[in-house]
């Protein structure tokens, strides 16, 4: 069924209000109404949509930075193997926190011997309908099915299947898509440009015409396109409150702005549970947010040894200690 609404064209000399080109990167909250994955012949379909999980990494920098820090930390600790590079697994950890699945295809050579680890875009690969094949199905490019055998996947367990894993943000990505709404109508409100700044009232008689349109034509030419507008109203021997302003929730509309960003930022963080002070969020209270290397020695235990942990386990499907991590340490300050 369709949403729209039918409006009637405006009549001819009326301007209307339009907004620029800036579009949301994702305008559906179907993607958290899963149940179950479905069987598309060959293979299973993800119970989110994996393209809106993408496009949905953009939406709020808060969302952004919380996964790029987790992924930059677990990258500065882990030890290059020459069977994984640092580059592999950084595209591997980033698939992981973003899709909540992450595959790596083992190449080997004609002897058997492995010869590398490849990151497998988490984004277009399918689990096949046995649970034990892989399929790799990009948009517009035919389908391609991986060797028996060659596909480590990593998972975030799920509750409600065990087809596939799913990121632990999902409960945010209303409040990122909310974040990103509030930045997308101040953004349309400033680009439209047709907001009136102030209003010059003149009621005393000029002399010269010239005068008041030359006023006039300065006061249009103050501000460029896109800004503020200012009006003049000319109104000889008009009386001192014949023209009055009055705003239209104008204040409130600023403050409930600043209220939606702080509010959603709050429950982004909540959910990666990542400290704001190792994201350069800048503190409005006069106490700060506390000790950062405290915070960073925190985060560093609760969040990423368990995370070091799950990446740990292509080492039993290997049968080979690919994956090892440096303690993550802060340098003490001089």
């Amino acid at each position: 069924m369709n949403d729209s609404t039918t409006v009637a064209p405006p009549a001819p000399g009326i301007e209307v209000f339009t907004f620029g080109d800036p579009e949301p990167v994702l305008d559906r909250r179907e993607i958290i109404d899963y149940a179950q994955c479905y069987l598309m012949g060959r293979w299973y379909e993800p119970p989110v949509s994996f393209d809106g999980l993408a496009r949905s990494f953009r939406a709020s920098p808060h969302h952004s930075s919380a996964i790029y820090v987790k992924r930059n930390i677990l990258a500065s600790t882990f030890v290059p193997h020459p069977l994984l590079s640092r580059t592999v697994f950084s595209t591997w950890a980033l698939d992981y926190l973003t899709f909540g699945n992450a595959y790596l295809e083992r190449v080997v050579s004609w002897t058997g011997r492995p010869l590398q680890l490849k990151p497998a875009p988490a984004r277009h690969v399918r689990r096949g309908a046995d649970l034990v094949s892989y399929w790799f199905a990009p948009a517009l490019v035919p389908e391609y099915e991986f060797p028996a055998g060659s596909i480590f996947h990593l998972l975030e367990p799920d509750v409600s299947q065990e087809v596939y894993g799913l990121p632990e943000y999902l409960s945010a990505l209303q409040a990122a898509w909310l974040n990103e709404s509030a930045t997308l109508f101040r953004r349309k409100y400033y680009k439209n440009g047709s907001h009136a700044g102030f209003i010059l009232y003149m009621t005393d008689t000029a002399q010269n015409q010239t005068d008041v349109d030359a006023l006039r034509e300065a006061l249009k030419n103050a501000k460029g396109p896109g800004n503020f507008r200012n009006l003049f109203m000319y109104s000889p021997g008009g009386k001192k409150d014949g023209i009055q302003i009055i705003p239209v929730a104008e204040v409130t509309a600023k403050d409930e702005f600043f209220n939606i960003k702080n509010v959603t930022r709050d429950d982004i963080l909540a959910a990666h549970r990542v400290p704001p002070q190792l994201m350069g969020i800048v503190p409005t209270n006069t106490g700060g947010f506390g000790d950062v290397s405290k915070a960073a020695d925190v985060f560093a235990r609760n969040e990423l040894v368990p995370l070091q942990g799950r990446f740990a386990e292509l080492n039993d499907w290997l049968g080979e200690e690919v994956v090892r991590f440096q303690p993550y340490q802060i340098a003490a300050s001089p």
